[in-house]
């Protein structure tokens, strides 16, 4: 759609609106019950309220630089997997079984170093009648410290390596290990299918928020802006939380199921391992809470970065025809540096967590190993069980270390998450009324009656507007640029909600009609076309999925469509692209207008529909539309007055208000504003001849 035209906003000499680029219009969305497709072509009209962003003047959200509630979104974050709560808790028990196998380990293990050990003692107390009569004689020599770890070891002076009993604990070990890593395997996949469905709902409950949005909400955001938190943000919740959820809850595990085993081994030693924890938790809070403002710039970064690629690609032509390859280069090189500069921050900061967590971890090993040292040579423990224990320290650190570490993935993808929260909680346009009223029979007749409207409430645009439309009349809305005629035509298919007054479609406020109802009777053209990927019969039986081949090629002949895709090498199955590529952008105008006469609305509108077409093409497709127009309510939103003469009203409005209404002749001899426009006009067109 068109820019709407506002007093208060001038264009922008110089600076090429690139947001245009590929924008799909209205004509096609008001055939199908979301008004999504509409809303990204009228998205255009805040372009022109704006300025117009050209090369080298960035539209999009500001990316915060600190968080507005971390805390917030994270629990926000965690509620999405709510649905999925049988399913967690299988992980959660599938990780129990796990963690379970990989604490139990270490204990076993220590059973066959005391094997071990025990072997080695038999034979180097060889001679000794008994376990006690070695001890004795250990203590007899002074050996007070032996005697007693003597005491603690279960030997027989004599008997050497009891091989089979070592073998026996070692087959226990691999089988328990290997239970560890089937559970975990398992455990893995549950939490892969858990993730991977809240993300699936999050993307759907995204799509379902878009079609709800306001036109002034794309008003404010930049396409690349918008896609960057459909597509990177979501992405970004989703690696952080198949990165981040199953190893959290493996880690939590492993720390409760540790911490028991080592007080269980030796209360001592396990206070002394706990010492690690708070000093653990004060590294990660400091270094966390200085991370994630840079976490939120570097995704706010990734946005900009996003919407101004994606406004130079799609105007690329444009940058070049005036000259701003240098102004979008340097405008790329600054944001593109501001990127680099919040990643980087982001990724070296939250680095910090794990080689500090991991001097921690080494402290506290150096701790167990000496203390757990002197507890064996008192006799308080045995060997095999200070080399579990010393596993176990090990493993209470590790899980400490990479939840930790992990605090980068986590504050990652909850910045990511509350720009997409940001998104869900974007107000909507007005909710459906709850009893929908629809027109007994559409005939097309439209009434303005004392309309009001303002995009900003302290400017107003449209003030006391009235007007009426009988059914098969032609409006034609002709007035300077910033006068209100596409502001018009957005009120009439509820783009936007009058601030006053209403409309009515054959009596019927349209306020109280659900908005598919009342643009399923109206077909829009617009001087912005719009194509998808697709096939040229797909394209123009848009608004009509169940058209045959035969209607398709009937619209396509009635708007001159016919004759130059005969021409291509596969006809009508011909594919073209979102751009439209392979074909010019007159050729892009007639398929659009193919898929109105297609679509047989009620209600037509044209709003400079023949802008892209050559002259002789031009006069066809008057003819063409006369033709279309017979029987139906028409507005024809036009600057070239010629091509409006045969309208059966002529509205020509100036700052919001129609201030001459006729037919053609009846204005020209009138010599108010249209025949001020119409002479203007002519010697513009005399001197182009000239």
């Amino acid at each position: 759609m068109t820019s709407p035209e506002t007093p208060e906003s001038p264009e922008t000499p110089g600076a090429p609106d690139l947001s245009k680029a590929g924008a799909p219009s209205p004509d096609a969305a008001a055939k199908s019950s979301p008004p999504e497709a509409a809303a990204k072509s009228s998205s255009q009209e805040a372009a022109a309220r704006r300025g117009g962003p050209g090369p080298g003047r960035f539209m999009g959200a500001q990316g915060a630089e600190k968080s507005k509630d971390f805390g917030g979104s994270a629990k926000r974050l965690f509620a999405l997997l709510g649905p999925e709560r049988k399913l967690l808790f299988t992980v959660l028990g599938f990780g129990a079984f796990s963690i379970g196998c990989q604490v139990a380990g270490p204990w076993v293990l220590g059973k066959a170093t005391d094997l071990i050990v025990a072997g080695w003692t038999g034979l180097q107390s060889e001679g000794a009648p008994s376990k006690e009569a070695a001890v004795a004689a250990a203590r007899a020599k002074g050996g007070d410290h032996a005697a007693e770890m003597l005491s603690t070891i279960d030997f027989t002076p004599g008997q050497g390596m009891d091989f089979h009993a070592i073998g026996t604990v070692l087959l226990w070990v691999l089988g328990i290990y290997l239970a560890a890593v089937l559970f975990g395997v398992v455990q893995g996949r549950l939490a892969a299918l858990a993730i991977n469905r809240t993300v699936f709902r999050l993307r759907e409950e995204v799509e379902a928020k878009l079609s709800r949005l306001p036109l002034s909400y794309f008003d404010r955001q930049s396409r690349g802006e918008v896609l960057s938190r459909v597509t990177n943000d979501i992405d970004n919740i989703n690696q952080s939380m198949q990165q981040t959820m199953g190893q959290v809850v493996n880690s939590l595990l492993t720390i409760v199921g540790v911490l028991a085993m080592m007080f269980w081994i030796s209360p001592l030693l396990a206070v002394i391992a706990l010492v690690s924890v708070p000093v653990s938790v004060v590294v990660a809070t400091k270094v966390g809470k200085r991370a994630q403002p840079q976490f939120i710039k570097q995704w706010g970064s990734t946005g900009k970065l996003n919407a101004h690629i994606e406004e130079m690609f799609t105007g690329h032509s444009l940058v070049k025809v005036f000259g701003r390859q240098k102004e979008a280069a340097e405008l790329f090189e600054r944001e593109n540096q501001a990127l680099y500069e919040a990643s980087f921050k982001a990724q070296f900061i939250s680095g910090i967590i794990q080689p500090a967590m991991m001097l921690v971890g080494n402290i506290n090993y150096v701790l167990v190993a000496v203390v757990g040292g002197l507890r064996v040579a008192s006799g308080a423990l045995s060997i095999g069980d200070v080399q579990a224990f010393i596993q176990y320290s090990r493993q209470f650190s590790q899980p400490l270390s990479q939840v930790a570490s992990m605090a980068n993935l986590v504050q990652s993808g909850v910045a990511s998450a509350e720009r997409v929260f940001e998104l869900l909680d974007a107000e909507e346009q007005s909710p459906e009324p709850q009893f929908p009223e629809r027109p007994a029979e559409l005939h097309g007749r439209v009434a303005f009656e004392d309309v009001s409207f303002r995009y900003d409430p302290d400017k107003p645009l449209i003030e006391g507007l009235s007007l009426k439309v009988e059914p098969g009349h032609t409006v034609a809305i002709v007035g300077p640029t910033g006068a209100g005629k596409t502001t018009m035509v957005n009120l009439l298919m509820r783009f936007y909600e009058v601030s006053g007054g209403r409309i009515t479609l054959d009596g019927v406020d349209i306020a109280a009609m659900s908005r598919e109802d009342l643009r399923s009777g109206i077909g829009m053209v617009l001087q912005d076309t719009w194509l998808f990927g697709g096939t040229i019969a797909e394209n123009i039986a848009y608004g009509a999925e169940s058209a045959t081949r035969e209607q398709v090629v009937a619209a396509a002949r009635a708007a001159h469509v016919d004759r130059f895709v005969r021409t291509l090498p596969e006809g009508y199955d011909t594919v073209l692209d979102d751009e439209g590529a392979g074909v010019s952008a007159g050729e892009k105008q007639l398929i659009t207008i193919a898929r109105a006469f297609l679509a047989q609305p009620s209600i037509l509108v044209l709003d400079e529909a023949t802008s892209s077409v050559d002259t002789r093409t031009e006069v066809l497709i008057q003819r063409a539309m006369a033709e279309l127009r017979t029987g139906r309510t028409s507005f024809v939103i036009a600057h070239r007055l010629s091509t409006i003469r045969d309208a059966d009203v002529i509205l020509v409005m100036e700052n919001g208000s129609i201030v001459e209404q006729g037919n053609h002749d009846e204005l020209i001899a009138a010599g108010g504003a249209y025949a001020r426009l119409y002479r203007a006009q002519f010697a513009e067109a005399v001197a182009e001849v000239d």
